[in-house]
């Protein structure tokens, strides 16, 4: 990668894996801040993402098998509450298994949002499996769930700059689940991320460009989607829902209107629809046609009694 004009390179997806394995053992930090920083002045290749990400995989612990990935990695400044939050407790309660995982630096909104919805932050991997039998969903932080790969994504303090991991950690799936839904905050990275997911041999994955880059649709927009759809490249216009073009910041809202929407439904009209449009793209991606409306109705019941026999511990 810096051997000049005319010399220089791309890496291939395995070179990628060789070089994430080294930077995650422990490379030396001279070499690392330069490979970083060299694939952020050329830019990211699907290979290279798809190469890092199956070595970042692979140094995972043991976990649970989930439905859903549901990544978390924003830096949260032009978005207000996390309601994206709100459509992953749905999806959760028609019974699939929704992992969350993240980190959003200094800004507290996203962890805030988890503790006042009541779901599970697991520190130790080993107990991510209870937490998804009890609730079917869990949060695990990425410095807890890989904290050699955290320590390259916080680096973003000494470059001044995002690199590459911050892509990574989006593709990282950790519950191998079989469909994963993505946001972006600049939308060069949707094709990015399709890209990498058809070379790691996803099936079922949706990214967006994002409420402040997370996986959350707004209402009032029309939203392009990017992903696959059973292997295959999938896009498409996604209408708008609503006609209301605010932006998402402009509910200035206390963290507790997100329980007030779950627990007893009040709250803007506008929130709500981000939350079932978020919701209903996700199942989308699930590949199921069920009807957001009934699950938002049916939110408070016991959850969907599915069978989980196959949700083994991956290895």
């Amino acid at each position: 990668m810096g051997r000049g004009p005319g010399r220089s390179r791309s890496l291939t997806e395995a070179e990628a894996f060789d070089a994430m394995s080294l930077m995650l053992r422990g490379a030396e930090p001279q070499a690392v801040g330069a490979c970083l920083m060299l694939m952020r002045m050329k830019g990211e290749t699907a290979e290279e993402i798809a190469g890092f990400a199956r070595a970042a995989q692979e140094a995972l612990p043991p976990l649970p098998c989930t439905d859903l990935d549901w990544p978390s990695y924003a830096a949260g400044r032009t978005r207000g509450l996390p309601w994206f939050l709100l459509s992953a407790r749905l999806i959760a309660s028609s019974g699939r298994r929704v992992m969350l995982h993240g980190w959003n630096g200094s800004d507290s909104a996203v962890r805030d949002g988890l503790d006042t919805l009541g779901i599970s932050v697991v520190r130790k991997p080993g107990d991510a499996a209870a937490a998804l039998d009890r609730d079917g969903i869990v949060y695990l932080p990425l410095e807890d769930l890989h904290p050699a790969l955290f320590a390259l994504l916080d680096l973003r303090k000494v470059f001044g700059l995002r690199s590459c991991v911050n892509t990574v950690c989006r593709m990282l799936n950790p519950g191998r689940a079989g469909a994963s839904v993505q946001g972006v905050f600049h939308p060069p990275y949707r094709l990015l991320q399709q890209d990498a997911a058809a070379l790691m041999g996803w099936r079922q994955m949706t990214v967006i460009k994002g409420g402040g880059g997370e996986f959350e649709r707004h209402p009032g927009k029309i939203i392009e989607g990017f992903g696959l759809r059973y292997g295959s490249r999938w896009e498409e216009n996604l209408p708008a829902l609503v006609h209301d073009s605010r932006r998402l910041a402009d509910l200035h809202l206390p963290s507790s209107a997100l329980l007030d929407l779950w627990e007893r439904d009040e709250g803007p009209d506008f929130a709500r629809q981000m939350v079932l449009g978020t919701a209903a793209l996700a199942l989308r991606t699930l590949g199921k046609d069920d009807t957001v409306d009934t699950l938002w109705a049916n939110r408070h019941a016991p959850r969907a009694s599915l069978a989980h026999a196959a949700h083994g511990i991956r290895n």
